[in-house]
Order: C-alpha cells, then structure tokens, then sequence
C-alpha cells in the first residue's frame, strides 16, 4: 500500500484551485512601499491571475 502524499501547507496558504482545474494566484510586490507605484499598477496588483502552464505541474504535486 503506497502512503498518502502530504499537501505543502505553505503552498496551499498562497493557492486555491479553479472549478475547472487551474491554479489562481496572487500578484507580488504588493504588500508596502506602494507611494511610488502609480496607482494603477498598484490596483492591478490587487487582481489575482493564473498559474503558468510550466509552473501548475510542479504546484498541482504540492496541493493535491
């Protein structure tokens, strides 16, 4: 019998999963410093956006 594989609980903090199987993730650079960031770009960062193709197989091994 082949063990259970354990979900990386720093991963699954920063992921959720789609209702079709992707992975969404939230943008960097957000958290301070946001005075010389024009607006824009800092409400931008508020979005989320999808995982890229070449990444989603090494976090869909993280959160199974």
């Amino acid at each position: 019998m082949g063990k259970k594989m354990k979900t990386h609980k720093g991963s699954a903090k920063r992921f959720k999963r789609t209702g079709s199987g992707r992975i969404r993730r939230y943008k960097a650079f957000k958290g301070h410093l946001t005075g010389k960031k024009s607006p824009k770009r800092v409400r931008n960062l508020r979005q989320s956006t999808l995982v890229s193709k070449s990444d989603q197989k090494r976090i869909d091994s993280m959160i199974p």
